[in-house]
């Protein structure tokens, strides 16, 4: 009887009396415990209330509705296709929306739309991935800043090879712990690129030089990159390293000078189709002849042995805590076994200029740490 009135006076009522009764109802549907004939009476004029001439009625129902796990499906799905307005608080927050709605929401192609679904409390691996693959870069912060967003790695990726050259989002990808170390790589590289091409840098460089500085900015940077990697995404890294064309000899050669053996062992596991438990025994205590075997068949050159080889020892006698040592002293003693500050060619010039870089860093850290006493 009360919703055969109700919807007797609707008709007459004024659009403020509508929204509040409208309100009121959905909020009764939800909440209490009606019997049988009424509910399905209150059901029906819920329904028929999407019909309202005014949004601020179908406002009110979302309101009303939008975070209850028993509101009528049809009346939520009708809502989240509904003008903006109202379809916000549905598609923010319903729980009654499937990830198969969603991401149809998503295709849609709306910067609010997206948004809000990647802001939602919960957000599945398969409906970020949907974001990941099709989401404007709005969208894409939004789901990397929400803690309730389950993102796979390959989500991560695509966003990153989607909107990396945008700082919006590669900030906001750079400071997520979850980003994978191939796709901070990929930022990197992005990021050195657009720079790059930057009007300022071209006239201030040229193209030529600029290409040559920011490659190596790009590689000293990837060698950093690796302290903040963990063992488990080495593989996925130098992979990536590979298919780029960065994982040359050159940066090989970086890795180990700057101490990362663990990384120059899971190289020497990609490229050498050796075992990771062999690699790593050899690396703590193999003889110089299987060491240079493992070497050529990961496909270093003979040239590169004898320092690669100087800088290992360098690193078991640290890490066996017989002694203290930087990549300034092995950079000197690679450099050493070449001939020292007289020796010429490629891979002399590669090892002075990891010293140098050393000796710089040294000095200005000694220069910081004075000034700041």
């Amino acid at each position: 009887m009360v919703v055969s009135h109700f919807l007797k006076w609707i008709d007459t009522a004024r659009v403020s009396e509508r929204a509040a009764a409208a309100s009121a109802l959905a909020r009764a549907y939800v909440n209490s415990d009606l019997p049988f004939e009424d509910r399905c009476a209150a059901e029906a004029a819920l329904t028929l209330l999407l019909d309202d001439a005014s949004s601020k009625v179908r406002q009110a129902l979302a309101e009303a509705l939008s975070m209850s796990h028993h509101a009528p499906p049809q009346v939520i799905s009708a809502l989240a296709a509904d003008q903006p307005e109202v379809a916000a608080l549905v598609l923010a927050r319903s729980p009654l929306l499937t990830d198969a709605d969603l991401v149809e929401r998503v295709a849609c192609g709306q910067k609010a739309t997206q948004k809000l679904i990647a802001n939602r409390p919960v957000v599945s691996m398969s409906l970020a991935a949907a974001i990941a693959e099709i989401g404007e870069p709005e969208a894409c912060v939004a789901l990397v800043g929400n803690s309730g967003a389950e993102i796979a790695s390959l989500s991560f990726r695509r966003m990153a090879e989607r909107h990396g050259h945008l700082p919006l989002v590669r900030e906001a990808l750079i400071a997520d712990q979850r980003l994978p170390a191939d796709c901070r790589h990929m930022l990197l590289v992005k990021l050195g690129e657009t720079l790059k091409g930057s009007p300022l840098v071209l006239a201030m460089m040229g193209a030529a030089r600029a290409d040559r500085v920011m490659r190596d900015a790009c590689v000293k940077a990837s060698v950093t990159l690796i302290e903040g990697t963990r063992m488990e995404e080495h593989a996925a890294l130098i992979e990536h390293l590979r298919l780029r064309g960065d994982l040359t000899a050159s940066f090989i050669i970086r890795t180990i000078a700057h101490g990362k053996v663990d990384f120059f062992g899971s190289t020497l596991v990609a490229l050498a189709q050796q075992s990771e438990q062999r690699v790593t025994a050899l690396l703590a205590g193999g003889h110089d002849v299987a060491l240079q075997a493992l070497f050529r068949s990961a496909g270093l050159a003979p040239a590169t042995h004898g320092i690669i080889l100087r800088a290992l020892k360098v690193w078991r006698e640290v890490a066996n805590g017989r002694r203290v040592a930087g990549v300034q002293e092995v950079s000197w003693l690679m450099l050493k076994e070449l001939g020292g500050q007289s020796a010429e060619g490629d891979l002399a010039g590669l090892v002075k200029s990891i010293h140098l870089d050393a000796l710089r860093e040294n000095a200005r850290g000694h220069a910081l740490a004075i000034a700041a006493a």
